[in-house]
This record gives structure tokens, sequence and C-alpha cells, in this order.
């Protein structure tokens, strides 16, 4: 840890405050929204008047994107622009309907246009990494593209972003190949998108009590482990003062830098899975989308969990069996000493 950048920043918040309806202060200009198991952010520029939305949730996060809108800006506002941190479905859910209705530019790095534009999928999420019901579920999740390409327009390659110019973005990839997060220097707010997670969410439990905990990016959807190591360590070097991510509430402080670097240190073991699809190998890809997908692991889990139904429905056949000839021999000794 540098303690040399820590002691020349501002500290400008050491805990969120809840604001209403799953909306939270995160640090000044910056709001958090969570709906379901992701996270939505507005980020105000502390140099010019305006705003921007940060990713987009799910389909259902329309009207709840709205509502965080009128709540923390204005009624009936419209942010400058979108930034999204990369093009998964739980962070893009509600792009076509907002970037229609609201004819705003659309940022990301130039390595997600293929899956923003129609163009081509993510590499299939892997549901054989483990570490919960988030995970085993994986092969639901949707890996196509949509197209909204008459409002995407590319980060420029300096790091700014046009609408906010107190902040800069930084390439972390690894859990998609164009995978941004944002950071303002100032007082050393981080954004991570999906680079790191403050909850487990490859677990269910995790994911609904938001027990806070630095991750990796979410195993199941991750198809580069070694690039998304360098993005980890990428991100502790920056020695932020808060971590707010793509899922789970945000961090502070030394609590969050020590995380963090830890992380940094042991992401073979804490980080990455000891098994899935794009352990032994990563997925491959190009400007045009992916150019190599390992081959698909075996998944036992529904097996089991047909095995475990099994078990327990020929289990209770038993026991209700073994308790209703109980029950008749009862009956029948009850019977004969009263006749």
């Amino acid at each position: 840890m540098d303690k040399r950048i820590v002691d020349r920043r501002e500290v400008s918040a050491t805990e969120e405050r809840h604001i209403v309806n799953n909306i939270y202060a995160v640090a000044p200009g910056v709001w958090r929204m969570k709906d379901v198991f992701v996270n939505v952010f507005i980020i105000e520029s502390q140099q010019q008047p305006g705003y921007v939305l940060v990713d987009t949730g799910l389909k259902s996060s329309y009207a709840k994107i709205k509502n965080m809108i009128a709540e923390v800006m204005e009624p009936g506002g419209v942010p400058q622009a979108i930034v999204l941190t990369h093009g998964h479905f739980d962070h893009r859910g509600a792009l076509q309907q907002l970037a229609s209705e609201w004819r705003i530019p659309v940022y990301c790095h130039h390595m997600e246009v293929p899956y923003l534009t129609g163009k081509s999928s993510y590499p299939p999420p892997d549901p054989t990494v483990g570490g919960g019901m988030m995970a085993s579920m994986a092969f639901v999740y949707p890996s196509g593209p949509i197209d909204v390409q008459e409002h995407l327009r590319e980060l420029p390659e300096n790091g700014n972003i046009p609408e906010l110019p107190d902040w800069q973005w930084l390439h972390t990839p690894g859990h998609t190949p164009g995978h941004i997060s944002l950071f303002r220097e100032r007082d050393g707010v981080l954004i991570a998108g999906d680079a790191v997670v403050t909850t487990k969410q490859e677990s269910v439990f995790s994911v609904m009590s938001q027990k806070r905990v630095l991750s990796g990016p979410p195993k199941y959807f991750t198809p580069d482990w070694g690039t998304a190591a360098r993005s980890v360590r990428d991100l502790a070097a920056l020695e932020p003062n808060v971590i707010a991510s793509g899922h789970g509430s945000s961090m502070y402080g030394d609590e969050a830098r020590k995380a963090l670097h830890k992380m940094a240190r042991e992401f073979w073991h804490m980080g990455m899975p000891e098994r899935g699809r794009y352990v032994k190998e990563p997925a491959l890809f190009n400007d045009e989308g992916p150019t190599y997908v390992p081959p698909k692991l075996p998944n036992y889990f529904w097996v089991k969990v047909l095995a475990v139904t099994v078990i327990a429905v020929a289990g209770y056949v038993i026991v209700k069996k073994v308790n209703e000839d109980s029950l008749k021999k009862k009956l029948g000794k009850l019977w004969k000493r009263r006749f």
C-alpha cells in the first residue's frame, strides 16, 4: 500500500448513506441503486453542470432508474450520457428502452462494441465454477448481443469521459474484453464495475443479504482469468478510498484498500474458481468478438439435484409407509384390547 498516494487525497466519504428505495449516497456526486442483485450508478460532475448514468441494470430497472433520477436529481430528468462498464445482460438490461427514449450517447470501450451492435455474443457463462446457486443457474443467463448502434460511442483513448471531466476510465478486461472501471483521483472514488465486486456473487445467500466481502469478478461470467488478475492489480495500485462495484454495497478507507491489495496478491486462490471452463485456458477475442472458446465441461449439478430429490422422495415414501404400518399395528392392538 502506498501511503503517499492516500495521504495526498481528500477523504470525502467514509460510509454509504441510505436515501430511499434501495438508493444510497456513495460519495459527493455519486449515488448507487440496487435492483435485485445488480447496481446502477448516477455520477454528477463536480466541475460542470450535468450527470451521467453508469450501467442500466436489468430490464426491470427501467422504472426504477427513472425513480432514482427523480429522487437524487430532478423529476423527469435526463442524463447527458450513459456509460457502460460492460455489456452483460445485468448491466445493459434497460439500455435499449432508455437510449431510444432519451436519445443520448452511450459510451463503451471499443472491445465491447460487437456485443452492443448485434454482431457477436459473449462466450457462454460457466455453471461449473461452483460457489452457489447463482453460479449453478448460469446456463440460463443470456449472453447474446443487443443493438444500440445508433446511440453508441467509443470512449476516447486518452481515458477521458466527455461529460465527466473530473473522472477517468480505465480498461480493466478479464470479465469481458472491453470492461472498464471509473475513477475520480481527487478523493479516490472507484466504480469498479465487475472487475471486483463487494459480495460473493455466486451465492444466492450473499446476494440477497448483501454480505460485504471483496471478491473477484463473478466467476460464472468471466472467460479470461489471467487478464482479470492483472486488472485487479491495476485497481489496487490506485489506492482507492471508496470501492463501489456492480454487485454489493460500497467499501471505504483502509478496509477497502487492504481487501483489494489482498485480492491482488492472492487472486489465484481467492479470486478465481478451482475448476471451470475457462480456468485452464481463456476465451480469446478480437475487436469483432470471440475467436476461440474452450470446450464445454460436463455439469453434474442437476444430476446431483435429481439424485437428492429422488432420495428425498423415496425416503418420504418409506417413512410414510413405516408410520402407516406402525399406526395400523397400534390400532390393531387397541382393537384387540377393547374386544
